[in-house]
């Protein structure tokens, strides 16, 4: 990586990918504590670990690059603390949505900005943003407890859509706040990039995404 703004730029996604992967790690361990059932509690659990395996591969490549995992994630802390402290769920079935639908729009997010990115890192993304099974899990266990209580949905709906807003609004701070991440989108001098207008269209199939999944959760977006 010769040009210094776009290993610059590579090092903001992977940290921001980073401490995404380890603050879900620690939130699976703890919801899996949680969990209604011993079954429960050990698919978070596996699930926690597949996630912390991720910030490893995130990690050693940092290490390649030179950059030590701390130095990456730093300036992402404030901006995922404050979307943590206004999403903090009160329930399993909140934690569990947050999970899907919370963390996927990050997952949209950072495959959209893969592809502008060198085939090594673009690798090491779509490897690091491959679902864990928790998806499936997640599916399950909501659309089971809406059989039970269908009134249980009017409320995580309302739950998936508070995300989603907090979500979107991360993205977007993180977009606009890194000049390096913002360099990588808009490209350069023999490198890809989005104009504005596919900025928007992003943007949009993020918003797409989330409607789709909240469907497959048995929830109105």
């Amino acid at each position: 990586m010769d040009d210094p703004e776009y290993r610059a730029g590579i090092v903001d996604l992977l940290g921001a990918m980073g401490l995404g992967e380890l603050l879900a790690f620690q939130r699976l361990a703890a919801d899996a504590e949680l969990a209604p059932t011993l079954s429960d509690q050990a698919a978070l659990a596996g699930m926690a670990v597949a996630e912390f395996r991720h910030f490893e591969r995130i990690r050693d490549r940092l290490a390649e690059l030179g950059v030590s995992a701390d130095e990456a994630m730093t300036p992402f802390r404030a901006a995922y603390t404050e979307f943590h402290a206004k999403t903090a769920p009160s329930t399993w079935l909140e934690g569990l949505v947050k999970a899907y639908v919370g963390d996927q729009i990050g997952t949209d997010f950072y495959r959209e900005i893969a592809a502008t990115v060198d085939d090594d890192t673009r690798a090491l993304v779509t490897e690091v943003i491959a679902d864990s099974g928790h998806a499936d899990f997640v599916v399950d266990r909501v659309r089971s407890a809406i059989e039970r209580d269908p009134s249980v949905a009017g409320r995580l709906a309302l739950w998936g859509r508070r995300l989603v807003g907090e979500a979107l609004a991360q993205a977007q701070r993180v977009a606009a706040d890194r000049e390096a991440i913002t360099a990588i989108i808009v490209g350069g001098p023999g490198r890809p990039g989005m104009d504005l207008a596919e900025l928007g269209k992003v943007f949009a199939r993020l918003t797409e995404n989330h409607a789709a999944r909240m469907a497959k959760l048995g929830l109105a977006s």
